[in-house]
This record gives C-alpha cells, sequence and structure tokens, in this order.
C-alpha cells in the first residue's frame, strides 16, 4: 500500500543499472529509457555536478524527482535477450538530501517479489535476492560504515553530489564512493544465481503493495 519515501534527491543525468562485469550484455541508461529527457511528470531539470563543464561549454544535466512521479519500466527494456547478469556493477551520480533515506532503484519479479535493491542515504542498503531466496534477510550485506546522510565518513545525504559505484562480483559485493571510498561485504547467494527480467524495475521508491504506489513528501531521486 505505501512505499518507502523519495526525499529530496537529485540524479544525473545517467544512471547504469545493472551492467555485465564480463560477458556481452550491453550497458543500460535507465534515465533514458524511463525518458527522463522528455521531463515526464513530477520530473525536473537541474544544475548537475558541474556548472561549467569546458568539454561542453555548458551545466552537467540533472534531474530533481518528487513524490508526483510514478517511474517504472519492464525489466526486458534493460536486458531485451532475458538475461540478467550474474555479476554487474550499478553506477551513479546523486544528491540526497542531508539526513534523508531513499530508494535509488528496485528490480521484481513477475510475481512483485522485490529481487534487488538500492537505498541511498544516512547509511546504504543493497538488497538482493536470486531465485532460490539467497541470501536470507539475516544475511543481507549491511554498510553500517558509511553514513550517506550526515557528512561524516562515507556520507551521501548532505546534500553534495556524490558518485556511487555498487560493484557484484561472485560472492561478495562492494560499494565504492567518489571513486575512492571503499568497502566490500560477503553476499551469500548461489553459485548460479537467476533474477527474473519478467517483471518491472522501479525507480525513486520501492513497492511494498502491488497496486498502489505512494511516494513520501519531498522531492526524490
Amino acid at each position: 500500500m505505501i512505499s518507502t519515501a523519495v526525499e529530496d534527491v537529485e540524479v544525473m543525468k545517467e544512471i547504469i543499472p545493472p551492467t555485465a562485469v564480463e560477458g556481452d550484455v550491453e550497458p543500460a541508461d535507465l534515465l533514458k529509457i524511463l525518458d527522463f529527457p522528455s521531463l515526464p511528470d513530477g520530473v525536473t531539470k537541474t544544475t548537475g555536478f558541474c556548472a561549467h563543464r569546458k568539454s561542453t561549454k555548458g551545466a552537467d544535466v540533472a534531474y530533481r524527482v518528487s513524490k508526483e512521479a510514478q517511474l517504472s519500466a519492464p525489466t526486458k527494456q534493460l536486458y531485451p535477450a532475458d538475461v540478467f547478469p550474474e555479476d554487474f556493477s550499478i553506477l551513479a551520480t546523486v544528491k540526497p538530501k542531508k539526513g534523508s533515506q531513499s530508494f535509488l532503484m528496485s528490480v521484481y519479479n513477475e510475481q512483485g517479489i522485490q529481487q534487488l535493491g538500492v537505498e541511498v542515504g544516512r547509511s546504504p542498503v543493497f538488497l538482493y535476492e536470486d531465485h532460490t531466496g539467497k541470501p536470507s534477510p539475516e544475511d543481507y550485506p549491511l554498510f553500517r560504515g558509511l553514513n550517506l546522510a550526515d557528512g561524516k565518513g562515507l556520507n551521501l545525504a548532505n546534500e553534495r553530489w556524490h558518485r556511487v559505484a555498487i560493484s557484484v562480483h561472485k560472492q561478495t559485493v562492494t560499494i565504492i564512493l567518489d571513486c575512492k571510498k571503499k568497502t566490500t561485504q560477503k553476499l551469500s547467494r548461489s553459485p548460479h544465481p537467476i533474477i527474473d527480467t519478467k517483471g518491472i524495475v522501479v525507480f525513486g521508491t520501492r513497492i511494498l503493495d502491488e497496486e498502489v504506489f505512494e511516494f513520501g513528501d519531498g522531492t526524490g531521486f
């Protein structure tokens, strides 16, 4: 019935969702797939990481997403060949509101079960569940040392732009913040995990009910 709130997060013009570390799967730009450049309801254009970039002779483009936005797409649009890479990376440039905690993206299977999710803010969260239900909730990787919301440590939600990279390789998941701060945790998944591509990708929130979407106050990612 209710989704987690998205609170004042801005996003740069490109978000690369799960992209194969090795193999033939092409990178996918989630913002293009969701047609951000056309500014759908709840999406506005703003200035990104660099206000005066010499190479483009202008400012970087970013987008702000409000509570009115409802942004989703079939997972097959990211992976037309029905293959979700076992090992992959997620790349994003974000600017969350100070003290916030917001979902960046979630991937659901055909039955509406969340298989993958990325949450940014006071403490980053990486949710993952393969076709066998692994890892179990008690074995989810935790990044308690990464505070993304108060300006201390690895804190994303301090109203500054941050480059975030999440890399999944075999039984580990690594988060790299601003190309330098890095932490790795165990990911207790199956040897050959499968992520269903017959469901949907949801941007800026996650679904807690299959029928009704509700966004939190403020603008968001």
